[in-house]
């Protein structure tokens, strides 16, 4: 168990990364030690599949203090056998503490083949979210229209979370809110072409939680490389520049957001 403290007078928290990829002992410890440096003292893992829920655990079990567990099935890993597999980890749910229910919903850029399965993973765990009330955290890739369909129908005042590494345009950001939902910002946000912020500009920050999606996605300055989630200093910068605050208030904002969320 490590047990770690930041330097920084502020708090940032990353609401999305996969820290745990980091297999290496020493190659995780520099990892959150880094975080720590960049005032990135709370981290929130989503597993993917059966697999990837014990690397989940054993990151949690190392860093208690500081990153937080959920558990759900991903939708490019929703196969044939999906129900089979989301019993699995309906059991993983009951038997430990969990946070949310992510990442999970409806990815068409890699998986169109099996939306039908994935509609019905996507809808049988957001009702087990409503069941525990735990927020969810929705994967969205090309499937806007498929996914708020099923948020519509499903909303019954009980549905809430975060919509994961959001990007879409400002009428999908603000269903996305009028559905009980926060943008999760990540390093999309600092990519020039993106128009993401132009879209975070007409967002009140009451509705933005950060998150880095390591190691995928890293923001500019390190586009194009292994992501880590120290690096979400450089997406709550680019954020807190585009609302004209501090670092400092707009860590302040987007922490108090997540702890409403998740209930911490």
């Amino acid at each position: 168990m490590e047990e770690i403290s930041s330097p920084r007078k502020y708090s940032l928290t990353d609401t999305h990364t996969h820290i745990y990829y980091s297999t290496e002992p020493d190659k995780l410890k520099q990892q959150m030690q880094r975080c720590l440096d960049q005032g990135v003292d709370r981290l929130f893992l989503p597993n993917v599949d059966l697999e990837s829920i014990p690397m989940v655990y054993q990151t949690v079990g190392e860093y208690p203090s500081h990153c937080f567990p959920m558990l759900g099935l991903h939708p490019c890993s929703v196969k044939e056998d999906y129900a089979q597999v989301l019993d699995r980890i309906e059991q993983e749910i009951q038997a430990r503490k969990i946070y949310a229910i992510g990442e999970i919903g409806i990815d068409l850029y890699w998986e169109q083949d099996s939306l039908a399965w994935q509609q019905a993973a996507f809808r049988k765990q957001i009702n087990w979210a409503k069941d525990m009330g735990l927020p969810i955290s929705i994967h969205c890739r090309e499937a806007f229209d498929e996914v708020f369909e099923i948020l519509k129908e499903e909303q019954d005042g009980r549905l809430f979370g975060i919509f994961h590494c959001f990007t879409g345009n400002l009428n999908q950001a603000k269903l996305a809110i009028d559905l009980n939902f926060m943008l999760g910002i990540g390093g999309v946000v600092t990519f020039k072409k993106a128009g993401l912020d132009a879209v975070v500009k007409e967002i009140d920050l009451k509705h933005i939680v950060l998150e880095t999606d390591a190691p995928y996605l890293a923001p500019v300055p390190f586009r194009g490389k292994e992501n880590e989630s120290s690096y979400l200093v450089h997406v709550a910068q680019k954020v807190a520049d585009i609302h004209e605050i501090s670092l400092e208030k707009l860590a302040e904002i987007t922490t108090n957001n997540s702890k409403k969320v998740f209930n911490i």
